[in-house]
């Protein structure tokens, strides 16, 4: 395949959406359709009796939501479409917003009684500041909820978005019969199938056919051609470049669960949707379509596969072919690497390949020499832009309950931290493990796997601070003086920066004003800088 081909024809997007919206489900029926699955799992009230196929950590499964992001690549109609299913729990917001700095798309996966939830805006505030190309999923359709006129008003007002709606519902809940596709002016009647594709389709390709209303009845009929051609005249006929600028989102109807309108949505998707697009780096936008090859790192997960205890760092290509076994260069660490077992996913499936392209996603195996935000290439001294770092708005201690353990829990909480959701901060004397989040869940989630992956028997207590702030200065008498003062409340991150932690908004004011020449950064971020 030429280089050119490779690139148009890989479709790298992430899933987004409010917990329990049934981003998961949907994941795995466009898998189903893509022919990467035979059959799924369903999900039920928030418990997985079959789990996802995108849920492959232990708790996930217990709990019956997402808690990494999973990567899913398969094939369909000449395309490489490759996944990224996000969390969709807010305390997990800060991996879901990494992921959208190595996605080209977005689609987002709306509840039809919910409407548009707090989640959803902050997740869609991520992507109106990139631009991001966003297809909205309104899902669960065969339940009662809002009408799906009200719903694209409240898309519009709460998103900030013009919408256009591509395929349309035949009736909700009980009624719900399936979805008329009106940018291909097609229809296609699937009978409900939780885990296979049904193979019974009617298909009718004029509104104005009478066999309309022999399939779906009289009324509901009429219903759909009135509402046919009340949104010709209400929406802008659908404009691709519009959609590609982040300027319209196009809104398709559907229930996940029962494979109704998740066809349409993946056959619409291969024809609209971006190819990779290019990425802004310190010194310079790189394309995808510059032979110079390019990456990087936005997740790292340790224990992948727990039987073995790999660490594996995923890497978003952005440009240039990526070639097994061959060097490239690690930019931070200024030094060259290669990679003997380069793996692409379906969720913890995984398998060797040899070459990837711009808009692949891959895995490395890690000894612990990458870092979120690292940057790949063939020489040159360059950091893409854009991948965010987080404030811990929790904190509490990690305690150690089996002294016998100390050496698993060094090492499976420094796993942890590296894969970002987290920040560790040690206090002297004592070695005190104090562990910063933005979510309480993120704790349960940690201990779990400490416990379960790692043997290290240990809880975590809580501990009232209020901001993390990292150190520096170029005043050392200054700051010398700040460490004296205010030693019971400085800590060391897991890379050995000073950082601050304050108890009170006004004890962090009142450090500020005493020491004028110490900044100080309520981000890790910092750290990234050249």
């Amino acid at each position: 395949m030429k280089f050119s081909e490779a690139i148009e024809s890989r479709r790298t997007f992430g899933i987004i959406s409010h917990p329990d919206a049934g981003k998961t489900t949907l994941t795995e029926k466009l898998l189903l359709f893509g022919g990467a699955i035979q059959t799924a799992g369903a999900v039920k009230n928030n418990k997985i009796k079959k789990s996802a196929t995108s849920d492959f950590m232990e708790i996930e499964k217990q709990r019956g939501i997402s808690v990494a992001t999973s990567v899913m690549a398969f094939g369909y109609q000449g395309k490489q479409i490759n996944i990224l299913d996000t969390p969709g729990h807010k305390d997990f917001a800060e991996d879901t917003f990494r992921t959208l700095t190595a996605v080209d798309s977005v689609i987002l996966v709306i509840d039809c009684a919910n409407g548009v939830e707090e989640q959803t805006e902050r997740l869609m505030e991520v992507c109106r500041m990139r631009n991001t190309p966003v297809i909205i999923f309104v899902n669960k359709m065969d339940r009662d909820g809002k009408e799906a006129f009200d719903l694209l008003d409240e898309l519009e007002s709460k998103l900030n978005i013009k919408v256009r709606p591509l395929t349309w519902p035949i009736g909700m809940g009980d009624r719900f019969q399936g979805v008329y596709n009106i940018y291909q002016k097609s229809l296609n009647l699937f009978s409900a199938n939780k885990t296979k594709i049904a193979q019974d389709v009617v298909s009718i390709g004029d509104l104005a056919d009478q066999h309309l209303n022999q399939v779906i009845g009289d009324d509901p009929a009429i219903e759909l051609r009135e509402e046919i051609d009340m949104i010709e005249g209400v929406y802008d006929a659908f404009d691709r470049e519009h959609y590609l600028a982040g300027q319209v989102a196009p809104v398709f109807f559907g229930s996940a669960v029962n494979n109704f309108g998740v066809k349409e949505l993946l056959d619409t998707f291969c024809l609209i949707s971006p190819s990779p697009r290019p990425r802004e780096s310190d010194t310079r936008k790189v394309d995808p379509s510059d032979e110079r090859f390019s990456g990087f790192v936005f997740k790292i997960h340790a224990n992948l596969d727990p039987k073995h205890r790999d660490r594996i760092a995923f890497l978003r290509i952005v440009s240039g072919r990526f070639e097994r076994n061959k060097f490239y260069h690690h930019v931070r660490l200024n030094k060259d690497m290669k990679f003997a077992n380069p793996t692409s996913f379906m969720a913890q499936d995984k398998s060797v390949i040899d070459d990837a392209y711009p808009g692949d996603v891959i895995g490395l195996y890690d000894t612990g020499s990458f870092k979120i935000g690292d940057t790949l290439t063939t020489g040159e001294k360059m950091q893409f832009k854009g991948i965010p770092s987080f404030s811990p708005e929790i904190f509490q201690e990690l305690e150690n309950l089996d002294p016998l353990k100390s050496k698993q829990l060094e090492k499976g909480i420094r796993q942890l931290i590296d894969e970002g959701v987290a920040q560790l901060f040690i206090q002297q004397p004592g070695n005190r493990k104090i562990v910063g989040t933005v979510g309480q869940l993120q704790f349960e989630v940690i201990n779990h796997r400490l416990i379960h992956e790692y043997g290290a028997n240990c809880r975590f207590v809580p501990r009232s601070y209020y901001k993390a702030c990292w150190i520096t200065s170029k005043n050392d008498q200054q700051l010398s003086m700040f460490q004296k003062a205010k030693s019971n409340f400085l800590a060391l991150d897991k890379d050995e920066n000073l950082v601050f932690l304050a108890q009170t908004p006004f004890l962090l004011q009142m450090a500020e004003q005493d020491y004028p020449d110490l900044t100080f950064h309520h981000t890790s971020a910092f750290k990234l800088e050249f």
